[in-house]
């Protein structure tokens, strides 16, 4: 990718997502290595920590001050991984919730989430070109773990994480290019996130790890940095308080992905905003979106990438490797 991005502290270093792979690379399949919490170390000093915060910074860069709705570049390869999606996102229709007493985690979404992982392999070979096809055993776990948990029936910030990964490794094998980012967001991550809110509601997931109100939300927090990236100098939502106003989030919550989050939680959650969604209700007061999407790329390292009950689900392969992030290049 040819930009520059923001990592870490803040100081501009070079992106170093790569957008390709060399002919002789040996793919393999994804596993779980931040075992204790002595490994978080390792995480965060890993080359998949840093390919996946640049990645996020990146992205955010390219979406700035710019509505969902913007005449954005879309290929043959962002249509087609649209697709998947679809696909993915009917096969909802075929699992109806089931009667059961609990009135969360109806058991119907493990019936779904099994069709889907038997037809994911599928799914990405129609996809993707031949060539890639050895790719699609690492890919694939990345987007099996992007919709919940079967066992608990939950979701949260780790199986976003997932789905952030697959993109990732997507540009990492050259399917999506540097041209492709605004359509990455606006379309293929906001489609996800139809998907991910669909679930949530047809089959009651729990949250995963809910954080009460100290947390942005229960399920979601990356659509919150983009969408505060989107909000940048943009004049009709300014200052940022006026994000809590019902008229403007029922005017703007299709063009920006953070109100259209202000919208969900309005509608799943009871009561007074400040009391369920405290830390939401504090930003409002901050005095910028640059400054409030900057203080949300500190706190999703702090609150979400260091915190081991999320981590130690990450699954680590030859494209977002756990070993070292080499210093110099």
């Amino acid at each position: 990718m040819n930009s520059e991005c923001v990592i870490g502290d803040g100081k501009k270093m070079e992106s170093h997502i790569v957008t390709s792979v060399p002919p002789n690379h040996r793919f393999h399949e994804p596993e779980k290595a931040v075992k204790t919490i002595t490994d978080m170390a390792v995480w965060e000093k890993s080359e998949a920590y840093m390919e996946y915060t640049g990645f996020i910074a990146t992205l955010n860069e390219s979406i700035k001050s710019k509505p969902l709705s913007v005449d954005c570049k879309v290929n043959n390869n962002v249509t087609q991984l649209l697709h998947v999606l679809e696909e993915i996102n009917n096969m909802i229709d075929e699992f109806p919730p089931v009667e059961q007493p609990q009135r969360f985690g109806n058991t119907a979404f493990r019936d779904w989430l099994d069709k889907v992982k038997s037809n994911t392999t599928t799914l990405l070979q129609k996809m993707m070109h031949e060539s890639l096809h050895i790719a699609i055993p690492e890919i694939k776990a990345y987007l099996e773990e992007s919709f919940g948990n079967a066992t608990r029936i939950d979701y949260g910030t780790g199986h976003e994480m997932a789905f952030i990964m697959f993109l990732c490794c997507l540009y990492k094998i050259g399917f999506l290019q540097a041209e492709d980012n605004v359509a990455t967001v606006f379309l293929v991550f906001n489609k996800y996130l139809n998907i991910a809110r669909r679930l949530q509601k047809t089959y009651r997931m729990e949250p995963a790890g809910s954080h009460g109100v100290w947390s942005l939300d229960d399920y979601q927090f990356v659509p919150f940095i983009w969408g505060s990236a989107q909000l940048i100098d943009q004049p009709k939502i300014y200052p940022p308080v006026k994000f809590l106003e019902d008229d403007i989030i029922d005017k703007y919550a299709d063009e920006y992905m953070f109100l259209s989050c202000i919208k969900y939680i309005k509608e799943v959650k009871k009561g007074p905003f400040a009391e369920h969604s405290n830390q939401l209700w504090s930003i409002s007061s901050v005095g910028s979106w640059a400054k409030i999407n900057q203080g949300l790329i500190k706190m999703y390292k702090k609150e979400v990438l260091s915190k081991f009950p999320v981590v130690q689900h990450i699954m680590f392969g030859s494209l977002l490797p756990i070993r070292r992030f080499p210093l110099h290049q």
